[in-house]
């Protein structure tokens, strides 16, 4: 019988559960957060300075199957700029960045500004503040995730990510819990 949880990775813990780099006692994994069963593991991941919703289960088929698939995975990222139509306009149509130093076209996808700021909790590290300038916060969905996409996305139109937290993957959506918590979940709803 696998087993499946939904999780709100917070700020700078790693998505897996051991590492093999020499300092590893200073990195933050996620076995810190649960008592996970053995075999359990990260659908995708999120970078260490991002947060939010990141599945894991105990069924490497269904594994492979987001993260091959085209599952929809939905952010809320915090730029810094009021951004504007125009660099709205760009990342729906996809934009050109480097993936590992080759320039790659990212796929047409759903992006639109935030009308009202999400709530979310405190972040461990905090961001700036106002005397810096304005932030906005942009929703982006993509059913592809290349390595730290959707930051350079934002930099490639002029409005470099703050801060990123994923709010949904598929059907799975965050639904207000708090960075750290971990809910056992008795199937993944795509």
């Amino acid at each position: 019988m696998h087993r499946h949880f939904k999780i709100y990775k917070p700020y700078g813990y790693l998505s897996q559960f051991i590492t093999n780099q020499k300092k590893a006692g200073k990195h933050q994994l996620l076995g810190e957060l649960y008592d996970f069963p053995e075999g359990c593991m990260a659908i995708g991941r999120l970078d260490k300075d991002s947060e939010g919703l990141l599945l894991l289960t105990t069924n490497g088929k269904l594994s492979t199957k987001i993260t091959a698939g085209n599952s929809e995975k939905e952010y809320y990222v915090q730029v810094d700029g009021s951004i504007t139509p125009e660099a709205i306009a760009q990342l729906q149509q996809g934009v050109e960045i480097s993936i590992n130093g080759k320039k790659y076209k990212t796929l047409p996808c759903k992006a639109e500004k935030l009308k009202r700021l999400p709530q979310f909790p405190e972040r461990a590290k905090k961001i700036r503040d106002e005397r810096h300038g304005a932030t906005s916060w942009i929703s982006i969905t993509l059913t592809e995730g290349k390595f730290r996409q959707v930051k350079k996305m934002t930099a490639v139109v002029g409005f470099p990510t703050l801060r990123l937290i994923r709010v949904r993957i598929g059907n799975e959506k965050l639904d207000g819990m708090q960075a750290g918590e971990v809910r056992e979940i008795e199937k993944v709803n795509l």
